[in-house]
């Protein structure tokens, strides 16, 4: 049997996944799902999560519980992630599983430590970094704080996400103070950035080792949370090669089957560094529903079901995404300002079903495509147009 009709019989052999997690990653699977012919069967706690609305079967648990995972696994033939909030070793004892991307690829991202040291063993540009491992360092910690300087981000190892566990400091009281507060739970220091702006790369490899990286897009953060993407971005050649090749070093060396999200801070003097790796898909690849053939959601499916990967061509000039964040505690729907939002030229709004809103608990996101590129300024007016439809004025 040659390699094409190997690759034909292993696609035709692949018919469920899993995924564990079932929020608006899980739930933004739906429509690549339906073209590729495939079910999904979703590992989440709440029978009001997202993804339970789309998925064909619901194993009603927590994403960190590898029993359950265990019974997800006998109703598919792969299983994928969409968070990382796993119980890591638990699955490790799940051998008759196969796990998309393979947990040996996750096991040196999941701890921001380890997923720093593994950047340097390959090479990969980052921050200057230092752990604090526990109460046992407090007699360092001045020593551990100068080796990377004031100002400093102090990160909590696991479990962070949406600025969740991320602090920026400015003094060595702060720290002290932070590192108190967080109970002296093992975290990372970093040598605080100043970029000129942030940037983000969708990048996905197949199990033959094809290799798709998409365009690389500007994100804007509001309170280290991600507000608004713009793809592309609007960076030289020279600074798209660096992050192509960050990215296909990872995936190539990873040797991992699956989609990643790569953040990354661009220097005044033009040089990339990485500063976070999901991976899974990611809220700065949101604009690929719109303006790319294939979208992350599709792409994922694509490569844990072993098929050839999609392009990632975009289909538009621009594309602008913006999170709909929660402004206040509320249960509501937003209906009429979904539909003044859903009114702008080119926009495509996506409501993600929570039917309670938080201060910074992503509700939904709104994305609009153009077929010229826009200036700096008619970028601005749309992102105001946008904001100023969801968020309130002030008083």
């Amino acid at each position: 049997m040659d390699l094409r009709h190997q690759v034909t019989a292993m696609e035709t052999a692949v018919k469920q996944v899993g995924v564990i997690g079932g929020g608006q990653l899980a739930w933004m699977m739906a429509a690549g799902a339906k073209a590729l012919d495939l079910a999904l069967i979703v590992q989440t706690p709440k029978r009001s999560d997202p993804a339970v609305s789309i998925a064909t079967d619901t194993v009603l648990a927590d994403v960190a519980d590898a029993q359950a995972t265990a019974t997800l696994a006998a109703q598919c033939d792969v299983v994928t992630f969409e968070n990382e909030f796993i119980d890591l070793p638990a699955l490790q004892q799940l051998t008759n599983v196969t796990f998309y991307p393979q947990l040996s690829c996750l096991a040196p991202l999941l701890d921001k430590y380890d997923q720093r040291q593994y950047c340097r063993s390959l090479n990969l540009p980052c921050p200057l970094f230092v752990p604090l491992k526990g109460r046992a360092d407090l007699p360092n910690l001045e020593a551990q704080v100068a080796a990377v300087g004031l100002p400093l981000a102090l990160k909590t190892r696991r479990h962070g996400y949406d600025g969740q566990g991320t602090f920026i400091l400015k003094d060595q009281a702060a720290v002290k103070a932070t590192w108190s507060e967080l109970g002296y739970q093992p975290v990372l220091l970093e040598a605080f950035v100043p970029f000129e702006r942030e940037l983000a790369v969708m990048v996905a490899r197949s199990h033959t080792g094809e290799i798709a990286v998409y365009p690389v897009v500007e994100t804007q953060q509001i309170d280290q949370v991600c507000r608004r993407v713009i793809a592309p971005a609007r960076v030289s050649a020279a600074v798209t090669q660096q992050v192509t090749e960050i990215a296909t070093t990872l995936m190539t060396q990873l040797g991992v089957v699956g989609i990643f999200g790569i953040e990354l801070f661009l220097t005044a003097d033009g040089r990339v560094l990485v500063n976070e790796i999901a991976p899974r898909t990611h809220n700065s690849g949101h604009y690929t529903l719109d303006a790319c053939q294939t979208s992350q959601f599709e792409q994922q499916l694509r490569a844990v079901s072993l098929r050839s990967l999609g392009s990632v061509a975009m289909t538009c000039a621009q594309a602008v995404m913006i999170n709909l964040l929660g402004y206040e505690t509320a249960v509501s729907d937003y209906r009429q300002k979904r539909a003044a939002l859903a009114a702008i030229p080119n926009a495509r709004v996506y409501w993600y079903g929570k039917a309670e809103s938080r201060p910074g608990r992503k509700l939904g996101h709104v994305s609009v495509i153009t077929d010229r590129a826009m200036s700096d300024a008619a970028v601005d007016r749309l992102i105001h147009q946008i904001e100023s439809r969801w968020y309130p004025g002030p008083d």
